[in-house]
C-alpha cells in the first residue's frame, strides 16, 4: 500500500523531513551566532555577510596604502617609515574594533574611551607627517558616526573635516588644496560608514530570514499536528465505535455485524485518505458530506441526530474550515460524551454562516469551553484564520452547543493583518 504521508507528486515523506538524523543540526535548527551570520557549507557559496565584511575590510586597506604611498613619496627616513607603520597598523585595529557590532553595543564611557585614543593616534601624527596624514581624519570621522548617537556624531564628523580644513590654510596651501582635504575627509568618512551600515544591515536580513525559516518550520509542525488531531481523531474514534458494535452484534445479529464491517472499511478508506491529505497540505472538505457522515456514525452510537444543512454553496475555505469544525465537534461527542440526542444545524444569515451543534451528554456541569482540550483551541485557529469564531459552552438547560460562525467570503484574520503589517 501506498505511504499515506508521502507527498503523492514529489515523493517525499514528511515525516523524513522532519526527523531525519542530522536536520536539525545541519539545517533550520542550528545555531546562528550571535552577529546573526551563518558559516559557509562545504562546497557552498560565500554568504553574503562575509562578502560583505570582506569588501569593508578592502576598503580600509584601500585608504591606508594611499596613506603608505603618500607617505614613501616623500622618501622619510627608516625612523619615521617605523613611525608610520605603527601608528598606521593602531588606527586600522581601531577602526576594525569600532567596526564590530559587539564593540558598538558596549557602555558610552568604552565608546568614548577608544574613540579618544582613535582621535589622538590620528592627529597626533600631523607634527610628523604634516597634510599627508590627512586622510586618517575620514576613518576617524566613520568611527565617531559608527559609535556615538545622534546628531552629536554628525556634528562631531563635520568638526573633523573642518579642522582638517582648517589645517591645511593653516600651512598655506593652495586653495584647491584647502577645498581637497575636508571633501576627501568627508567622503572617506561616508564611505566607511556606508559600507559598515551595509553590512550590519546584511547580518540583520540573513538573521531575520533564518528566524523566518524556524517560524515556518514550526508552523508546518503544528499543521501536522492539528491535521492529525481535526481530521483522523474523526476517523479513528469512528472505527473504534463501529468496531464496539460489531463486538456485540457478531453473536446476536451476524448479519448487521456484517454492514458494520463493511462501514468500518470505508471509514478506514477515509482515514488513509484524510492521512494523505495531512502529509499534501491540501484538505479541503465539505460540509454537507461530514454532515452525512456525522449522522451515519452517530446512528451506530444510538445517537439521536437531526441534521439540517441549508446553507447552500459555501467558498471552499469556509466549508473547509465548517466541516473540520462539524467534525471535531462530533468526535468530541463520542469521547468525552454520554448523548442521547444531538441536533446540527448550518444556516446563512447574511454575509455569515452559522453553524450549531447542540448535544446533551454533557459528563461536568461545571465544564467550560476554555478547559475542553487542544481540539477547540485548534478549531479557533482555523476559524480565525478565515475571519470566523467560535464559542462552545454549556447552556442552562444543560445542553452543550457549539457555534460556529464564518462569513460567506473567507478574510485575513486581525492577528494574521498584524503579522503581516510587521512583516512588512
Amino acid at each position: 500500500m501506498a505511504d499515506p504521508f508521502r507527498h503523492p507528486e514529489t515523493g517525499v515523506n514528511h515525516d523524513d523531513v522532519l526527523q531525519r538524523p542530522g536536520t536539525e543540526q545541519q539545517g533550520l535548527d542550528a545555531p546562528i551566532p550571535e552577529d546573526g551570520t551563518r558559516r559557509p557549507l562545504p562546497g557552498g557559496d560565500i554568504p553574503a555577510t562575509l562578502v560583505s565584511k570582506i569588501i569593508t575590510i578592502t576598503v580600509l586597506c584601500g585608504y591606508t596604502a594611499v596613506l603608505l604611498l603618500n607617505v614613501l613619496w616623500e622618501k622619510p627616513g627608516p625612523g619615521k617609515l617605523t613611525l608610520c607603520l605603527v601608528c598606521v597598523t593602531a588606527l586600522f585595529g581601531m577602526q576594525l574594533l569600532h567596526n564590530s557590532p559587539r564593540t558598538r553595543r558596549r557602555p558610552l564611557r568604552w565608546k568614548v574611551l577608544t574613540l579618544g585614543i582613535q582621535a589622538v593616534l590620528t592627529f597626533l601624527p600631523f607634527a610628523w607627517f604634516g597634510i599627508t596624514w590627512g586622510s586618517m581624519g575620514g576613518i576617524l570621522g566613520a568611527s565617531i558616526l559608527l559609535m556615538l548617537p545622534g546628531p552629536l556624531s554628525w556634528i562631531l564628523f563635520g568638526l573633523v573635516a573642518a579642522s582638517i580644513g582648517v589645517y591645511a590654510h593653516v600651512l598655506h596651501l593652495p586653495v584647491i588644496s584647502q577645498l581637497y582635504a575636508p571633501i576627501t575627509t568627508l567622503l572617506t568618512g561616508l564611505v566607511l560608514y556606508g559600507l559598515t551600515r551595509l553590512t550590519d544591515l546584511v547580518h540583520e536580513v540573513h538573521a531575520a530570514r533564518a528566524e523566518l525559516t524556524r517560524m515556518a518550520v514550526a508552523q508546518e509542525r503544528l499543521r501536522f499536528s492539528r491535521d492529525v488531531h481535526d481530521l483522523l481523531g474523526y476517523s479513528l474514534s469512528a472505527i473504534t465505535l463501529k468496531c464496539e458494535l460489531i463486538h456485540r452484534l457478531i453473536v446476536a445479529q451476524p448479519g448487521r455485524a456484517l454492514d458494520e464491517v463493511a462501514s468500518v472499511l470505508e471509514v478506514s478508506r477515509q482515514a488513509v485518505a484524510d492521512a494523505r491529505l495531512v502529509a499534501s497540505s491540501y484538505r479541503e472538505m465539505s460540509l454537507a458530506d461530514e454532515a452525512e457522515s456525522a449522522a451515519t456514525v452517530m446512528a451506530a452510537a444510538d445517537i439521536r441526530t437531526t441534521v439540517d444543512i441549508t446553507c447552500g454553496r459555501l467558498h471552499p475555505g469556509v466549508d473547509t474550515a465548517l466541516a473540520t469544525t462539524l467534525r471535531e465537534g462530533i468526535t468530541n461527542i463520542l469521547r468525552h460524551s454520554k448523548a442521547q440526542s444531538c441536533d446540527i444545524r448550518a444556516v446563512r444569515e447574511g454575509e455569515t454562516v452559522r453553524l450549531v451543534l447542540v448535544n446533551d451528554g454533557v459528563v461536568e456541569k461545571d465544564r467550560s469551553a476554555s478547559s475542553s482540550g487542544s481540539g477547540l483551541g485548534n478549531l479557533r485557529t482555523r476559524l480565525d484564520a478565515v475571519g470566523g469564531r467560535l464559542t462552545a459552552g454549556v447552556h442552562d438547560d444543560g445542553r452543550f452547543r457549539l457555534v460556529a460562525e464564518v462569513p460567506v467570503r473567507p478574510i485575513c484574520s486581525t492577528a494574521a493583518t498584524t503579522a503581516m503589517e510587521k512583516i512588512a
